[in-house]
């Protein structure tokens, strides 16, 4: 008898986002909050990050919970039944407990039991991360409709008394559903990291340092200096990079999209990618705060509400954060 064949699937062709959800923090924090801990001020806070305010959620409030919100509303916006729903990715940090994962709680929640569900942790390149890997999965055939959702409560590890980092934080969850498409409607990623830069931005400690007495709750700190030279010259080579994968000048984009880590890290970017002036630059950090894997979702769903004339644009997303790690992409805004 001769040996049977293994079957491989192959799924769509392309894949493009459908619609995009989101959930911010109910508690809005002004820089007035903050200040005392860290003996600063309103005007040093905004000068330096541009922040003015800040979301955070309520104690009761998770981050799986501000993930289920912001992937309720995208699944309703894209006009596909939450059963149809068969991958839940959801990019955090913010998972409270090692196991289970938040995203099978979430594709629960939401009604797409028994969606292949998983977390990841890129930091805040995390939805970039998931973004690219629910593309391959949908062409592959593993999967055919995917909510990928970037959910933090960084709230929960910020030390008040910081001052490296913990102004910049806020909480929210923003997510996509992504399915096939007869056009491209997501490029190929650069990503990659650098580990050798690891402890330029993380926690502080570990978990069983804390167990075992030697530590205080681990909370996240930054290398303010080291972070902000790598984000301006090293990420904006990346974000080049993934203009010409996609074929594109910056001349062709409706939006520029970054990780909304610092108002003068994204006014940099648009300096060095020479942007015009017809791209719309996405700006949420302003009252939102750096909400890690959520930032880049929650921005663009803010910019779609704003401009609904962007619908269709080409838009350039950029993630970077903890690892090093860093991911870019440009998509067409749904």
């Amino acid at each position: 008898m001769s040996k049977p064949t293994l079957q491989q699937s192959t799924g769509a062709q392309f894949t493009r986002i459908y619609s995009y959800g989101a959930a911010r923090g109910d508690l809005v924090v002004p820089n007035e909050e903050l200040i005392a801990p860290i003996d600063s001020s309103d005007e040093w806070i905004q000068q330096r990050t541009g922040i003015i305010t800040r979301t955070r959620a309520s104690k009761a409030v998770g981050a799986v919970d501000l993930a289920t919100e912001a992937g309720r509303e995208a699944i309703e916006k894209s006009g596909i039944a939450p059963g149809l729903v068969d991958l839940v990715i959801v990019a955090t940090v913010s998972n409270v407990q090692q196991t289970p994962s938040m995203a099978a709680v979430v594709a629960d929640r939401v009604g797409s039991n028994p969606a292949a569900a998983y977390d990841t942790n890129a930091a805040c390149a995390g939805f970039s991360y998931a973004v690219t890997q629910a593309d391959a999965l949908i062409r592959s055939g593993a999967a055919h409709y995917a909510l990928v959702i970037g959910a933090e409560k960084l709230s929960d590890i910020v030390d008040p008394t910081d001052r490296s980092i913990s102004f910049l934080l806020g909480d929210g969850a923003g997510a996509v559903v992504i399915g096939p498409s007869e056009t491209p409607g997501i490029a190929a990623p650069v990503w990659g990291s650098d580990g050798s830069k690891a402890a330029a931005v993380g926690m502080n400690a570990t978990l069983t340092q804390f167990r075992d007495g030697e530590a205080e709750w681990p909370t996240l700190r930054q290398e303010g200096q080291t972070v902000f030279r790598w984000a301006v010259w090293d990420m904006a080579k990346v974000a080049k990079q993934a203009l010409e994968v996609a074929g594109i000048t910056s001349a062709d984009l409706a939006a520029f999209i970054p990780h909304q880590a610092n108002m003068r890290i994204i006014d940099e970017f648009a300096k060095q990618l020479g942007l015009p002036e017809t791209v719309v630059i996405a700006r949420d950090i302003a009252t939102t705060g750096n909400t890690s894997a959520a930032s880049i979702p929650l921005a663009t769903h803010r910019l779609l509400a704003e401009h609904p004339e962007l619908s269709g644009g080409f838009a350039l997303q950029i993630g970077f954060g903890a690892g090093l790690v860093f991911g870019a992409q440009v998509i067409v805004l749904p």
